[in-house]
């Protein structure tokens, strides 16, 4: 039962470790460069949220 539970705490500790790793080496993540073409529109559909359209009202 010991045996187990050095098991699970190693375990556990890996995972912390292995997950800070991660998060350190990939920073802040995939950030795309702000475009400066049209914003895209599909038809009669917005490119904005209708409820965003809304409050301009």
């Amino acid at each position: 039962m010991e045996f187990a539970a050095i098991l699970l705490v190693g375990f556990m500790v890996y995972a912390a470790v292995a997950t800070i790793v991660a998060v350190a080496r990939d920073g802040r993540g995939h950030t795309p460069l702000e475009r400066s073409t049209r914003s895209w529109t599909a038809g009669n559909l917005p490119s904005e949220p209708y409820a965003s359209l809304r409050s301009l009202r």
